[in-house]
């Protein structure tokens, strides 16, 4: 699988280099995702602008970076999806689970407002 990581301070941005997400590339990202949350990354950005195709071991892929995410109280975004991606995510129902925006910086954005938002209620209690 070729994939690049940039690692911040508040999230991680995974790119993924493949034309397709399927049963080939799912366990070595799927593996990738696990480690990255146990390292205590609980923010991921997932960049799938270069993928043209998914199936649906993809989705699950995917499922499974928003599970560790959300039990770690954190954020998993898709970011840079094209047509065949996100009708795939629309027809299997999970544009209701998955967070999809449409670029980079606005996975970066959404991320910094919620984390100001969880600092807030910190505060709050």
């Amino acid at each position: 699988m070729k994939f690049s990581i940039d690692k911040h301070e508040k999230y991680i941005l995974i790119k993924l280099n493949e034309s397709k997400l399927n049963s080939l590339v799912t366990p070595q990202l799927k593996s990738e995702l696990i480690l990255t949350n146990t390292e205590g990354q609980r923010n991921i950005i997932l960049d799938l602008s270069q993928v043209k195709f998914a199936d649906s071991s993809g989705l699950s892929s995917l499922l499974v970076g928003h599970r560790l995410c959300k039990s770690a109280e954190g954020s998993f975004i898709l970011t840079g999806l094209n047509d065949a991606v996100t009708r795939l995510i629309t027809i299997s129902q999970l544009d209701n689970v998955l967070t999809v925006v449409p670029t980079t910086k606005e996975a970066i954005d959404l991320i910094f407002m919620e984390e100001i938002e969880k600092e807030l209620k910190k505060e709050i209690k």
